[in-house]
């Protein structure tokens, strides 16, 4: 059994592993940190919860001690949210108690006197820099970014900033940055866009697959047939006298929603918060932290949070919307069922998600179990699910119903 110790980390770090808790590592973290501490490039294919963060930041900690009188930023990831940027520098404050490093989260979003933190930070050549692409940029169109030392870049979560438009953007950077660095990215997901991007930026990289893009053993998933009229009482159904679900975490496709679902929640006593685009960064982290802290049991929340949360324990992950693209699927229910923990994970089918629930089940390989809806909503919605089986791929249609005992499969 491979422990930390293995990889031979300088002992300030390995003290700050053992105060965070941290034993055994996970697969990513043993097939990964030997290949960091090589100092060659790597694509990593993993998702979320599968200690990645750990993975990158532990053996460039060790590079930095290493070489712990080289000036300017070392170490510059690259990241799609502010959500996540403020929890990937949470665990490197953890990681880096016992080492003399500095570090910064640079985001938009705050008041002028976090821009000005920011600015200053970087100007003083911070050792450590966690950021998301647009701020960046507008640091380094000021000249701000002290770069000429550093050691490593980091792509997280890449598939993701490409998805949400940011291919320019990192581009952009790479170019701000010095060509002799050590290049690693991390995704949940390796298509052709990830691959031609790799082909620009990496040189000679390592390779490693964690996983296929699927949720957790530990997730129970199931799903409803139920018009959008009926979701929120089956909301209510699934949520009254559940005194056992201390944690609960709910996706909508809109903010619009969000809004009109926490206020529901609200008025019928659940102790809960909302996360959406109109709210400030500092409302988002006192919520966050709200519902980190347990002090709230429900947090609704759009796609911004679906892959910036770094939150163990949380019991139940409602998808009130199906999301568009399959692979968020992953990253919504990958909020339950962290670190080897068990989970549920429910998902609302209305009429129009049709083609996009079966896009999931195609991409986890597996079908996810209709349940009856309660008696009282009356029949959900009624379609048709075609899906290859077998070795043959022979085709089979089922009608499924929303309605109490209408199933077969």
């Amino acid at each position: 059994m491979i422990s930390f110790k293995d990889f031979g980390f300088h002992p300030s770090i390995q003290e700050s592993i053992e105060a965070m808790g941290f034993s055994e590592p996970t697969p990513v973290q043993v097939k990964t940190i030997p290949v960091i501490l090589e100092n060659k490039d790597l694509i990593a294919c993993a998702q979320t919860g599968t200690g990645k963060t750990a993975a990158f930041l532990l053996p460039v900690l060790q590079k930095i001690v290493e070489n712990k009188d080289s000036k300017g930023t070392k170490l510059l990831v690259v990241v799609p949210t502010r959500e996540l940027a403020l929890q990937i520098d949470q665990h490197l404050q953890g990681f880096s108690y016992f080492v003399p490093v500095s570090s910064v989260a640079v985001y938009g979003g705050g008041d002028g006197e976090t821009w000005d933190q920011q600015k200053s930070a970087i100007a003083s050549g911070v050792d450590i820099i966690i950021a998301t692409p647009g701020r960046l940029i507008s640091l380094i169109n000021l000249d701000y970014l002290r770069s000429e030392n550093l050691q490593t870049l980091v792509l997280d979560e890449a598939d993701r900033m490409l998805d949400m438009g940011f291919h320019d953007d990192i581009v952009k950077i790479i170019n701000a940055l010095p060509t002799k660095r050590q290049t690693l990215m991390f995704s949940a997901t390796m298509p052709p866009k990830i691959r031609q991007l790799t082909k620009k930026i990496l040189t000679n990289p390592v390779e490693i697959n964690i996983s296929i893009a699927k949720p957790a053993e530990g997730v129970l998933q199931g799903a409803y047939l139920v018009h959008d009229d009926q979701k929120p009482a089956l909301i209510m159904d699934l949520l009254h006298d559940k005194p056992e679900l201390k944690s609960i975490l709910i996706f909508s496709a809109t903010k619009k929603n969000v809004k009109i679902l926490h206020k529901q929640l609200k008025k019928d006593g659940f102790s809960c918060g909302a996360i959406h685009s109109d709210l400030e960064q500092h409302e988002r982290i006192s919520v966050l932290n709200d519902f980190k802290n347990r002090k709230i049991q429900i947090l609704v929340a759009t796609d911004i949070v679906s892959r910036g949360i770094d939150i163990d324990n949380i019991d139940l992950v409602i998808n009130y919307d199906v999301p568009a693209d399959a692979e968020d699927y992953v990253h919504r229910v990958g909020r339950t069922a962290r670190a080897a923990s068990t989970g549920v994970a429910l998902t609302f089918i209305n009429s129009k998600d049709v083609r996009s629930f079966q896009n999931i089940e195609t991409l986890i390989k597996s079908e996810i179990h209709k349940l009856p809806l309660p008696v009282h909503l009356g029949e959900g919605p009624e379609y048709i699910i075609s899906r290859s089986y077998g070795p043959n791929k022979s085709y089979r249609k089922d009608k499924q119903k929303g309605k109490q005992g209408k199933y077969r499969s």
